[in-house]
């Protein structure tokens, strides 16, 4: 049987209330913008508990293959031990080939970081990384003078031709399928001989909080960045970035299907480290749960969601935190009435088609969803036994896990994609539970 073909049976809890704290690995969008940051800056940065899974580690071995110095280490921190990365920045050169797997952040933040490079990089990937959109990204770097060959296709794979430098300047782009394109512009804008001044043309903007989080990391390296909102331009002076000691935060996205556990089966989770002030869009969370019937509050320890089992249908807007979708469907699917979530249309480009994937897998289990172009209504029904399909996509993984919480014999296929942002997420998911 192929690995991915494996079924994990989820561990149901039914009523049984909870009453667990959990740490949750480095924010996977944190660690891949500081890894770029780093690899420009004018000395060597220490990131301090950043993620490792997939993603991270192709990043790593991305920049690595340029010639960027990492070094991983178990350093002793107040008499316990934390991972840490020092990234030492050196000049780039290829050949190198760069294997972006299926991350986004990979796919979209490299090749721009690549083109300051002397030589060839090739970049390929997984397969449905051919069918992710980078258009976007490709064609903004043709337009600043970079030679790049994808065979008239705009998508991976490519070969980008670096020179050493980019001129940089003005120019528009549509960033209205992903922020990304927007962030792998302004990440590496520093290093443009002239910056860059950005504007967005297109539909609304997806995940904000995360073009917040590449401007503020890039103040926090030493940039000089100026944001008008009105005219939606981005200008990023050119500058020295500076090295520096980082700690990541937790991936507060990651923790909607711990925090979950309270929300269906009763009980308290307790999120470790929670940060009090972030850019993280998955900080949502604590508003949208407390939605949802949960009682949220925070203090030294951290975050902790305290539920009766009990949840609350809602009616809400996720355009600015789409990747929160599938645990918030897996709840609504389970709530005590209908659910609509809507602004979503930007996730059937994700690591596959979220919107039709929670659709065919909430309703093969007995569910009502009914799918829109770019929302979902979900009106709850009693559910059963079944597979729960997960397409290569993590978050569908963690939303299987959840509906199997209270629905006995749910087996999720292929858990091991939640590598991609968790490194064990089956081994901790079974620390809490069992």
């Amino acid at each position: 049987m192929n690995k991915n073909d494996e079924l994990w049976p989820a561990i149901f809890r039914g009523a049984l209330p909870v009453d667990i704290s959990v740490v949750i690995p480095g924010s996977k969008s944190v660690t891949n913008r500081a890894l770029i940051l780093a690899a420009q800056a004018d000395s060597p940065t220490t990131l301090r508990r950043p993620l490792v899974s997939r993603d991270s580690e192709l990043m790593v071995q991305g920049l690595q293959g340029l010639g960027i110095g990492i070094v991983e280490q178990d350093a002793t921190v107040n008499g316990g031990f934390e991972y840490q990365l020092t990234v030492t920045p050196a000049h780039m050169r290829g050949p190198a080939s760069i294997d972006v797997g299926n991350a986004g952040t990979v796919m979209r933040f490299l090749p721009p970081l690549a083109a300051l490079a002397h030589g060839e990089i090739s970049f390929d990937g997984d397969p449905r990384s051919y069918e992710r959109p980078i258009g976007p990204v490709i064609k903004a770097l043709e337009a600043l003078g970079v030679s790049i060959d994808h065979g008239g296709r705009y998508s991976l794979p490519m070969i980008v031709h670096g020179k050493g430098k980019i001129p940089g300047g003005a120019l528009s782009i549509d960033a209205s399928a992903s922020s990304q394109f927007l962030s792998a512009l302004l990440l590496v804008a520093p290093s443009f001989d002239n910056g860059i001044v950005v504007t967005h043309k297109g539909d609304a903007l997806p995940s904000m909080p995360h073009i917040d989080m590449t401007v503020a990391m890039l103040r926090d390296f030493g940039a000089e960045v100026h944001v008008d909102l009105e005219a939606q331009s981005w200008s990023v002076k050119p500058g020295t970035l500076h090295g520096r000691e980082l700690v990541i935060e937790p991936d507060l996205s990651n923790a909607a299907p711990f925090l979950s556990m309270a929300m269906v089966c009763g009980g308290s989770v307790t999120i470790a480290d929670w940060p009090t002030h972030t850019t993280q869009p998955g900080d949502q969370l604590r508003s949208i749960l407390t939605s949802m019937g949960a009682h949220v509050s925070m203090n030294d320890r951290g975050l902790t969601l305290t539920g009766t089992g009990t949840i609350h249908g809602i009616d809400i807007d996720l355009h600015d935190v789409g990747e929160l979708t599938p645990s918030i469907a897996a709840l609504a699917a389970l709530a005590d009435s209908p659910s609509h979530l809507r602004g979503i249309g930007h996730l059937r480009l994700h690591e596959t088609d979220r919107l039709a994937a929670l659709t065919r897998e909430i309703n093969a289990l007995g569910g009502n969803v009914i799918e829109h172009e770019k929302s979902l209504e979900i009106i709850p029904a009693p559910l059963h036994a079944g597979v729960f399909h997960t397409y290569d996509d993590h978050r569908l993984a963690t939303a299987g896990a959840v509906i199997g919480l209270v629905v006995p014999g749910i087996e999720v296929e292929n858990i091991a994609t939640t590598r991609k942002t968790l490194p064990d997420f089956p081994g901790l998911w079974s620390s809490l539970l069992v």
